[in-house]
C-alpha cells in the first residue's frame, strides 16, 4: 500500500520488549511511545478509510486503548462516529461483556451504544493473536450489529482469523532477531 512513509519510519528502530511468552512491539501506533504525530495519524486514517467502508458505517468501533486514536483520526477524516470497546463496566442498558485473551494478558471488555442493525467497522492497533478482535466482533455479532469491515493498522505473524468479515491490514511486520522487519506482501498463507 502506498502512502505509509510515516508508518514505516516508526517501525525501523522500535523496540522489542520480552514479555515472557510473547515479544511485543513498542511503537507510537500500539503504545504511544514515542509521542503519536499528527501526520501518522492522518496517514493511518487515510489508508483505512481506502479500504474501509467507512462512509457506509454508522459507527466505528475501537477497542480501548490504542484503537482509540486510531478511531479518532478516522472519525475526524470521514465524519463517522466512533464508539469504544471499554475495559470497565458501566452497567448501562445494553451494555455486553467481551472476553478477550491476547498473547499477553486476559481481560473483560464491555460494549455500549451498539444497537442491532448498526453498520460497523472494527479498528484496532495490531492483529497478533486475534483475541481482540475476536471476542469485540463476536460481540458485536450477538448484539446484531452488522460487521462492514475490520482493520488494523499492523499485523504480526500469518493470521487466519476466524471473524464473521474479511480482515485488513495496513502493514504486516514480523520479529526478525529481536527487530521488526516489514513485508511488502502478506505472507501466502494467510487467511485474508
Amino acid at each position: 500500500m502506498d502512502g505509509l512513509d510515516r508508518l514505516r519510519a516508526t517501525l525501523r528502530d522500535a523496540p522489542v520488549v520480552d514479555m515472557g511468552d510473547y515479544d511485543y512491539v513498542v511503537t507510537p501506533v500500539t503504545d504511544g511511545i514515542p509521542p503519536v504525530e499528527p501526520e501518522l495519524l492522518r496517514e493511518i486514517a487515510t489508508a483505512v478509510a481506502e479500504v474501509a467502508d467507512v462512509e457506509a458505517a454508522d459507527k466505528i468501533v475501537a477497542p480501548e486503548a490504542m484503537g482509540i486514536h486510531h478511531a479518532t483520526a478516522l472519525s475526524l477524516e470521514t465524519g463517522t462516529p466512533f464508539v469504544v470497546v471499554r475495559k470497565r463496566s458501566y452497567g448501562l442498558p445494553g451494555e455486553v461483556n467481551v472476553h478477550q485473551e491476547t498473547g499477553y494478558a486476559e481481560s473483560e471488555l464491555y460494549v455500549n451504544y451498539v444497537d442491532e442493525g448498526d453498520r460497523v467497522v472494527v479498528v484496532d492497533d495490531m492483529f497478533s493473536t486475534g483475541g481482540t478482535l475476536t471476542a469485540v466482533c463476536d460481540a458485536l455479532e450477538s448484539i446484531g450489529a452488522d460487521i462492514l469491515d475490520a482493520v488494523t493498522v499492523l499485523s504480526r505473524g500469518d493470521p487466519d482469523p476466524d471473524l464473521p468479515t474479511d480482515l485488513a491490514h495496513l502493514l504486516w511486520i514480523d520479529l526478525q532477531d529481536g527487530k521488526v522487519v516489514v513485508r511488502e506482501e502478506p505472507p501466502a498463507d494467510a487467511g485474508d
